[in-house]
């Protein structure tokens, strides 16, 4: 009985030994459980918003210093010529202008004695870049003709900063131009206004702030292109422009009630109709080519039941017709000097037809259409102005130079900026070696934003394309 009771005493002993033991060991700790993986946000790309801007400039000035150009003849397309007056480009910008104008102490000083001086030119309407030199179907990039209506297209991601015609054109003095599409489909796509300077991308040519543009083409290329396939007609033109409207409409009021609001789902995103709904809300200028004064007309009378705003006529060879009507609608008209007869639409074109609608009060200008053209706009303006006064149309240089300079510039919604040789504005500016309406003078400097990017007397400030350098060997 007593070794029962011991053995019982030791049991316990030892199951007490036991317990103390556990309790002293640490608590495990709970295995940790994996966190969910966050489901990713969405890119900006998923909604639609007004100014959106998926390709920002990333352009930035080049090197540049203080600048005087004294003693020539200042043509500022903001008023009368100045005769031996001087201009003063600082900081990128055009700090004083006049006939008594005191060089800083740093500034580089330019005799332009017998020389003439002239806002940066502008060019409304060009295609270079998007068609490049060489020629070739491979580098043949500016009409989408798959579709009578591609407003989902963007110019830009076209455009070949290597094209060799860009540094050909800044030296005519050309400083900024608006890429456009082709003409093939009633609604091309977007346009991108860049600055021409030496990039690696289009993203660093683009021209800050500036609106993107619609191109629109009436007549006969849509006609022809989709002749078999769409519409054929020029009624069958204006049933297409409507009914991309009538979408857009519904569209824009989709999103401009989803952004207000937030609620539920947003709706679908459509590329095209984006871009026609930023037409519709003012965020993006409408570019027109049209050559017809009645299919002008008729554009108009879209623009009224839509809503939007034409900025200006392309090519519009019989502006000559409708002035008033573009002058009465604030509708610019980018025209050529003499091109005409070269199809049915551009049969009655006359050489006075820029001085008749400047005369008319609406808003003239030249454009290219042409990278050969772009190299001497100057010339082309000139040749408009003596049609305009053997025509009885006594068109002054100061009315012409515009033709150049500030009234594109208005049909890029940039003439707060560029366009003018006034205090404030942008320092693009060209250093003529005589008057820029003689076929003898050429540009001799052009300065974009203060930088001097050509000089016609250095061969090492001439800007050479990769294109031109060849193919480079390798050196071992």
């Amino acid at each position: 009985m007593n070794s029962m009771i011991r053995v019982a005493a030791c049991l316990l002993l030892l199951l007490g030994l036991a317990t103390q033991l556990v309790s002293q060991q640490p608590t495990p700790s709970p295995t940790p459980q994996a966190s969910p993986t966050p489901a990713p946000s969405p890119g900006p790309g998923g909604t639609s918003l007004p100014n959106a801007d998926p390709f920002p400039s990333t352009y930035k000035p080049f090197p540049r210093r203080t600048t005087l150009i004294r003693n020539a003849t200042i043509m500022t397309a903001a008023g009368p010529t100045i005769a031996r007056g001087s201009v003063l480009l600082r900081d990128g910008k055009i700090v004083a202008v006049g006939t008594n104008v005191t060089a800083p102490a740093d500034a580089l000083v330019i005799d332009g004695t017998g020389k003439y001086v002239t806002p940066g030119i502008i060019d409304v309407h060009s295609h270079i870049g998007v068609y490049p030199a060489p020629e070739v179907d491979a580098n043949s990039d500016g009409n989408e003709l798959t579709n009578p209506v591609t407003a989902n297209v963007w110019a830009e991601h076209s455009v070949w900063p290597q094209d060799p015609q860009i540094p050909r054109a800044l030296a005519g003095g050309l400083t900024t131009m608006q890429v456009l599409p082709g003409s093939g489909n009633l609604i091309g796509g977007r346009s991108v206004v860049v600055k021409l300077v030496p990039s690696r991308t289009v993203q660093g040519m683009k021209f800050p702030g500036a609106k993107y543009g619609l191109k629109m083409a009436c007549g006969e290329n849509p006609k022809r292109v989709y002749q078999t396939r769409g519409p054929s007609t020029r009624m069958g033109n204006v049933a297409g422009y409507r009914a991309a409207w009538i979408q857009a409409e519904s569209y824009r009021r989709k999103w401009d009630t989803w952004n207000a609001t937030h609620k539920g789902d947003p709706p679908a995103r459509d590329l095209g109709l984006e871009t026609l709904a930023e037409v519709l809300r003012g965020n993006i200028l409408v570019h027109n080519h049209c050559y017809r004064a009645d299919e002008m007309a008729q554009m108009i009378d879209i623009a009224k039941e839509f809503g939007y705003s034409i900025r200006a006529f392309h090519h519009s060879v019989e502006a000559y017709k409708i002035a008033d009507l573009l002058k009465s609608n604030n509708i610019g008209a980018a025209e050529w000097a003499d091109w005409g007869g070269f199809k049915m639409e551009a049969n009655d074109a006359v050489k006075a037809n820029l001085a008749i609608t400047e005369a008319f009060g609406a808003r003239a200008m030249i454009h290219s259409d042409s990278a050969l053209g772009a190299q001497r706009l100057n010339q082309e303006v000139a040749k408009a102005m003596y049609a305009g006064r053997a025509n009885g149309i006594m068109i002054t240089e100061d009315q012409a130079i515009r033709w150049l300079t500030i009234n594109p510039a208005w049909a890029l919604g940039l003439d707060d900026r560029i366009g003018s040789i006034e205090v404030g504005k942008n320092a693009d500016v060209v250093l003529w070696s005589g008057n820029p309406f003689s076929i003898y003078s050429k540009a001799e400097r052009v300065w974009i934003d203060g930088a001097m990017l050509y000089d016609r007397n250095d061969p090492n400030e001439r800007w050479r394309t990769d294109f031109e350098l060849g193919v480079l060997k390798e050196v071992n």
